[in-house]
C-alpha cells in the first residue's frame, strides 16, 4: 500500500521574498512548515469554495 506522501503532486511555486516571508511568520505561528501552510491555505480555500457554490437547500 502506498503511502499518503506518494499520492501528493509536485510543483515549482514563484513567489516574491515579501509573500515568502509572510507565509514563513505565519506558518511559524501555526506551528506548520511553510509548505504545509501554503497547502493548509490551499485546502481551506477549496473547502470554502465548494460549501459557497452548493445550491441552497429549500425549506
Amino acid at each position: 500500500m502506498e503511502s499518503k506522501e506518494k499520492d501528493k503532486k509536485q510543483l515549482l511555486l514563484r513567489l516574491t521574498n515579501s509573500l515568502w516571508e509572510e507565509l514563513a511568520i505565519w506558518a511559524q505561528d501555526d506551528f506548520r512548515s511553510i509548505n504545509g501552510q501554503i497547502e493548509y491555505l490551499l485546502t481551506e480555500a477549496v473547502r470554502q469554495r465548494r460549501k459557497r457554490d452548493l445550491p441552497e437547500k429549500e425549506e
